[in-house]
């Protein structure tokens, strides 16, 4: 999908996501849709989540942002062994 058939808002608030991205998060759009984003967070240090690796797939539909992103798929990379949770 070619960016000029995007709004501009969705192009404005991709490229400062990639330019200034989050510390426990990785997103990227997907080549082939601009619309579809594939996002990766990290279990914050010193929590229950540390060592976890969670991806997601989001869509931004045509409404957005009216409308709000669609998903989570949430695919489980690894997680925490359940007896070092408090």
């Amino acid at each position: 999908m070619a960016n000029s058939i995007l709004p501009r808002r969705i192009i404005k608030e991709t490229q400062r996501l990639l330019s200034e991205p989050a510390p426990v998060i990785s997103a990227s759009p997907s080549g082939e849709n601009m619309r579809y984003f594939n996002v990766m967070i990290f279990g914050p240090e010193q929590s229950p989540y540390e060592g976890g690796a969670y991806k997601l797939e989001l869509f931004l539909p045509e409404e957005y942002p009216m409308a709000a992103p669609k998903g989570p798929k949430l695919h489980l990379y690894c997680y925490a062994a359940w007896e070092d949770m408090p």
